[in-house]
């Protein structure tokens, strides 16, 4: 146990995690680097350059006559992989902090220190991207010392690109991360982490031991959903998963136990001996909390059950995804889905279509409303079509979070002033260094989960950094907003936003979607609606054949006729027509400016 240690790699987007991984992986001789991003396996992060699941893998480290075993897990930067983050760092000792020398402390840097400091890991602070022509490694270094009280001779400096400084932060990480405590002869207490599905193997779940230790071919018990297994193979996570007799005490390695069922496996369960089970459960793990909601429904209704299945599997391998069965006039059988944020439910919905080739209708995502009625009780309302009627309701509440954008101060006035059209509250402002400040801001959920991110990044030119955390709920002035097409709601179009916006928000979405829908043989009425009260309207014109071209010439009253006769036609076709609303329209609701 003396010569294990375990550890994260935590640090803002694109500061540079997974390069230094790889120079690691390709110091201790664990790999053969060929192209960027080793542990980056997945298509859909090669594509966008970020990493979306955290990721395992076992180093050995020769010093000094010694070997010790470095068991390293590379996590996410962005804000809505949170969560695979508080995963990875339940179970490390020691993480290394890492920031970009050339951008300096971010708003998910300090969110992701938070959280270790929590768990109480022991902290190396690594200044990277050292060699850049644009880095500022002396003030970057006085927001580490500002951040952390650490001394500066403690940060170390290196290059991830060239590998400079890589042989430093081994030897920090062998000499300042303490070794795992436990109790070898206890009976077995394992923490799953994470897990995967293989088609062929069934489920296989990852864990580190926190007391005693577990053999090849023994019975293991789940203690949370109390089920019983024989571990057919235990082993250590390298490039591939690398079967081994037996793991011991502080070890992080897999498990293959030939579990067929999703719902078996809980992330943030314990795993113990069948013979000589544990007396309690490890705690300190916490569940995953949705911020944002929307409609998954299969483009074709037979497929529902496969759907259901796919997200099942995809839940094991994405713990923060959350679903429940929920049905729609218009959409038939899907599910209700909770995600971290958007990116969450882009790349999610990316995975369905990859990895379990399943086409899916998402609907615009909302977030958990509490509406009390008359009699002051309360009904969490997840989506607009269950809201009740608005003359039962006594008011609503909506969940808020504190926002924290860290920006250069060129920009301020422009982020204020995004902040204030989404409804936020300015709490406080404070000066992180010289030219770069950090706004705090009081925001209902509702209006960052559409484009505020976005918005952010463009007005800022890149620069600004986000985070944020839920403080509760408020109460709030919100309607139910219908799109109606020729009189009939089209519920999932349906949103509740707040009454000062509804106007406008309701022209925009008709205009737009004027623009989407296309033109059929009959005319087509978008109407916006708060109750019974329609608030705008476009009208799609009629597709209409020239009828009259084959009269030249003649009586006026035959073109009458022919016009006449096309008129009732197109009456007749739009009492039994229906309109098809393409996924296109969903989207662009989410994308109005």
């Amino acid at each position: 146990m003396q010569h294990i240690r375990n550890f994260c790699i935590i640090a803002h987007i694109d500061h540079g995690k997974s390069t230094l991984a790889d120079r690691l992986l390709e110091r201790t001789g664990t790999i053969q680097v060929t192209e960027g991003q080793m542990l980056d396996d997945m298509d859909l992060e090669k594509e966008r350059g970020i990493t979306i699941k955290s990721h395992a893998i076992q180093m050995r480290y020769p010093r000094g006559g010694e070997t010790f075993t470095l068991n390293l897990i590379d996590t996410p930067g962005h804000v809505d992989f949170s969560y695979e983050v508080s995963r990875s760092i339940a179970a490390c000792e020691g993480c290394l902090l890492v920031v970009d020398a050339t951008q300096g402390v971010q708003a998910q840097t300090i969110s992701n220190l938070y959280m270790a400091i929590e768990h109480d890991l022991e902290i190396i602070p690594v200044l990277n991207k050292c060699d850049m022509i644009n880095a500022m490694p002396e003030e970057v270094e006085d927001e580490i010392i500002e951040l952390l009280g650490c001394k500066r001779e403690e940060i170390l400096r290196c290059s991830a690109k060239t590998g400079e400084g890589v042989d430093a932060i081994l030897d920090a990480i062998v000499d300042k991360i303490p070794a795992p405590k436990g109790d070898p002869e206890a009976p077995l207490q394992a923490l799953i982490f994470d897990s995967v599905f293989n088609p062929f193997r069934g489920i296989i779940a990852y864990f580190k031991i926190e007391n005693g230790s577990i053999r090849g071919g023994e019975d293991v018990l789940f203690v949370n959903t109390g089920k019983q297994y024989k571990a057919d193979e235990v082993g250590v996570l390298k490039m591939d998963l690398s079967p081994r007799q037996s793991l011991g005490c502080g070890d992080v390695g897999y498990i293959v136990s030939g579990i067929k069922t999703a719902t078996e496996v809980k992330v943030g369960d314990t795993i113990t001996s069948a013979a000589n089970p544990c007396a309690q459960a490890i705690e300190g793990f916490e569940e995953v909390k949705p911020m944002v909601f929307a409609g998954v429904y299969p483009i074709e209704t037979e497929d529902f059950e496969q759907l259901r299945a796919s997200l099942e599997k995809l839940q094991l391998n994405d713990a923060s995804l959350t679903f429940q069965p929920e049905s729609s006039v218009a959409l038939g059988f899907g599910f209700r889905c909770g995600f971290l944020g958007l990116l969450h439910m882009e790349i999610i919905q990316e995975r369905l279509d990859r990895e379990f080739n399943m086409n899916v209708i998402t609907t615009v995502p909302n977030v958990s409303y509490h509406v009390f009625d008359k009699h002051n009780e309360m009904h969490e309302v997840h989506n607009p079509a269950g809201m009740p009627d608005p003359v039962e309701i006594e008011h609503i509440e909506e969940p808020y979070i504190r926002a924290s954008v860290i920006t250069r101060t060129d920009y301020i006035g422009a982020i204020m002033k995004l902040c204030l059209s989404k409804r936020g509250e300015l709490i406080k402002q404070e000066y992180v260094s010289g030219d770069r400040v950090e706004l705090h801001y009081d925001m209902p959920l509702a209006e960052i989960v559409i484009d505020f991110y976005d918005k952010l990044k463009s007005i800022s030119k890149g620069y600004a950094s986000f985070d944020y955390h839920a403080i509760g709920m408020r109460p709030s002035r919100l309607v139910k907003l219908d799109i109606l097409l020729n009189g009939e709601p089209v519920d999932a179009l349906s949103t509740l936003t707040h009454v000062d916006n509804s106007v406008t928000f309701g022209r925009r979405m008709c205009e737009r979607l004027k623009e989407l829908l296309p033109r059929q043989q009959f005319d087509i009425a978008i109407q916006a609606a708060i109750g019974a009260k329609i608030i705008a309207r476009e009208t799609v014109k009629q597709v209409r054949k020239d009828v009259t071209a084959k009269c030249y010439g003649g009586d006026v009253s035959r073109k009458r006729k022919l016009l006449e006769k096309q008129k009732r036609g197109k009456k007749r076709m739009k009492e039994i027509g229906n309109v098809q609303v393409p996924q296109k329209a969903f989207l662009a609701v989410l994308k109005l400016d």
